[in-house]
């Protein structure tokens, strides 16, 4: 446990030495700003479209994070040959797996509470019936989304040898399945057989991450989420993770390092 803890502190500081996280805070931070400066326009309306821009920025941010700093940690430990050294210690391929996974989620998650904090000072200051449990709600549902991208990113990385492939395949798939994972059991019922059997299949095998999208919620003040239902989509949420995982460690651990 104090090697996955040791390897997941060295991604944390990885990210946080790095200049894309910075300019994507900045970014969400000045875009905030500006919506916490429109209280002249007196329209509710307005507030709320600036709200759901800062959100949208705020989701795109966290998977620019978690897809990019995901994507280059196994290959850049070969590249390096870092690697090496770090399985001579000894550190199991499993232990590596796990490290990575942790550090590159919990920067993800820091990074969204800072966004988080920021659109709720913000946003609290703004409007009087700002609810801190939506916002809450809306951030830890996020970061179980998060865990689910960054196990996918990383099965990926094990496949893929180089990390801009990686990427750039994650965020098809990552953005398919947003956009377009929810209306799969629609268009399987106007398909003959077997592709209809084919997009059933599909639909229920792949992570549903559209359902972690609650920025309405927050936008109109339709209220918080259930505890229960948050729990089960904690719980489907780390299920995935953790097949996806394994489904790492399984490829890593009969990859050739040799570069």
């Amino acid at each position: 446990m104090n090697t996955v803890f040791a390897l997941a502190t060295v991604v944390i500081k990885e990210l946080y030495r790095r200049k894309d996280f910075y300019v994507l805070f900045v970014m969400t931070a000045v875009i905030t700003l500006v919506m916490g400066s429109v209280s002249f326009f007196n329209d509710p309306k307005i507030v709320r479209y600036l709200k759901e821009i800062c959100l949208l920025l705020i989701w795109i941010s966290a998977l620019v994070i978690a897809i990019g700093t995901t994507a280059r940690q196994i290959p850049a430990e070969r590249e390096n040959r870092t690697i090496f050294p770090l399985l001579a210690k000894p550190v199991t391929r499993g232990q590596v797996v796990a490290g990575k996974f942790a550090g590159c989620w919990l920067a993800c998650a820091l990074a969204l509470l800072m966004f988080y904090v920021f659109f709720c000072v913000i946003s609290g200051t703004r409007e009087g019936n700002w609810s801190l449990l939506q916002n809450f709600q809306a951030f830890w549902l996020q970061c179980a989304m998060v865990g689910v991208v960054v196990a996918l990113v990383l099965l990926g990385s094990v496949i893929f040898t180089a990390p801009s492939s990686n990427a750039t395949i994650s965020f098809v798939v990552v953005i398919g399945i947003l956009l377009l994972g929810r209306h799969l059991n629609q268009v399987a019922l106007h398909q003959p057989e077997p592709l209809r059997t084919l997009v059933y299949t599909i639909y229920f095998l792949i992570p549903h991450l559209e359902w972690y999208d609650v920025r309405d919620f927050v936008i109109y003040d339709q209220g918080a989420i259930a505890w229960v239902d948050c729990l089960l989509a904690t719980l489907y949420a780390a299920v995935y993770a953790t097949l996806l995982l394994f489904a790492t460690w399984l490829v890593f651990r009969r990859k050739p390092l040799n570069l």
